[in-house]
């Protein structure tokens, strides 16, 4: 069957060896994987903000490049969530989209989604020597209904060590757009995020969405912590070449 793999544009931009980690990923459990070569945003930014006439069109073109496979699946939480929950609203009232719309968001999944209850992955590839705390993303946890999976992938990891934080489902500050209209706010949320990481003592804090990656690390180095990691699930599935 063939996966066609939406990398994000954040992904894409700052850091690609988390599309390619969830290439490996997705190949390793047998799928033939496409990256089609003009994906750009999902509309989120747009949406989030108003603007309904770019997100639209954006959702429009995500259509056209990805409902020819039998699987969308992308190494997101939040554009999965924008593509699931929210391009429905974008063509309601529209019956021929809509009805596209709709066989498209049924077989759009997360990455750790996709490898429990669909590819039903049995190991990974990847090693890690210590311990991890895990961060719940706003949009996979509750737009995704992603919680166990990435625990379940991250038990199958040899020499892993899976410590929870506290409050680790409480949003780190970064919401796109809100880090920017909100960002005193921002700040003292991803303040007391970080507060809960480095007190759990974790040598690692891993999540899947790169936008909370960017805003909890930047706030780590910030505070002087040079030493937590802040990785990708898929990363930490996969293997990084460092490791």
């Amino acid at each position: 069957m063939r996966v066609g793999l939406f990398v994000t544009c954040l992904v894409d931009a700052m850091r690609p060896s988390i599309g390619m980690a969830a290439l490996k990923l997705l190949e390793g459990a047998g799928y033939q994987v496409v990256v089609p070569a003009t994906q750009t945003c999902c509309g989120q930014p747009g949406y989030n903000s108003g603007d309904r006439k770019s997100a639209r069109a954006l959702a429009e073109k995500v259509l056209e490049e990805f409902e020819g496979y039998d699987f969308l699946v992308a190494p997101s939480g939040s554009c999965g969530g924008m593509i699931r929950t929210h391009y429905p609203d974008l063509f309601s009232g529209e019956p021929a989209l809509a009805a596209r719309i709709d066989r498209l968001t049924a077989k759009t999944y997360e990455l750790t989604d996709f490898l429990v209850n669909v590819a039903k992955l049995r190991q990974v590839p990847g090693t890690f020597d210590g311990s991890v705390t895990y961060h719940d993303s706003c949009s996979g946890l509750r737009e995704m209904g992603v919680k166990t999976q990435p625990r379940e992938l991250l038990a199958k990891v040899p020499g892993l060590t899976l410590k929870e934080m506290r409050d680790n489902e409480t949003c780190c500050g970064f919401g796109g757009t809100f880090v920017l209209k909100m960002d005193e706010i921002s700040a003292r949320m991803v303040e007391d995020k970080c507060r809960h990481i480095e007190a759990n003592g974790a040598s690692a804090v891993v999540m899947g969405d790169l936008g909370c990656m960017l805003n909890i690390e930047g706030r780590l180095r910030k505070r002087g912590d040079s030493t937590t990691q802040v990785l990708h699930v898929a990363e930490v599935l996969a293997g990084r070449d460092e490791d």
